[in-house]
């Protein structure tokens, strides 16, 4: 998402804007992930609102997040956009929850694991 959010900024300064919310509007797989590592600013906002209305039964979106969709609208930060961003995502969606300990914690203890039995 950061570097959506990056490239979004950039391409708006350059003229690329509409070019690159239609490629995205395209693709038939999008993958937005790390969603919610800090909530919106307007403009970020905007650009998600955009894409999702996009792509809205165009394509496939998928999000990964740590924060739970109870918590969206305050990473969203605005009641009104939260509202049309979720209508559009939450009500065609297929929810994994998945818990447990991360993988990368799980492959950095056999990775240590494996160290161990080689000394």
């Amino acid at each position: 998402m950061p570097r959506l959010f990056e490239a979004l900024a950039l391409a708006r300064g350059d003229g690329r804007h509409a070019r690159l919310l239609k490629a995205l509007s395209r693709v038939e797989l999008l993958i937005l992930d790390d969603w919610g590592l800090a909530p919106l600013t307007g403009e970020q906002r905007r650009y998600i609102l955009e894409i999702v209305d996009d792509r809205h039964q165009r394509g496939s979106t998928i999000i990964t997040s740590q924060v739970p969709v109870d918590h969206w609208h305050e990473v969203i930060a605005d009641p009104t956009i939260a509202d049309a961003v979720l209508d559009r995502l939450v009500h065609n969606a297929h929810r994994l929850v998945i818990r447990g300990d991360s993988m990368r914690k799980i492959t950095a203890q056999n990775a240590s694991l494996d160290v161990e039995k080689k000394s």
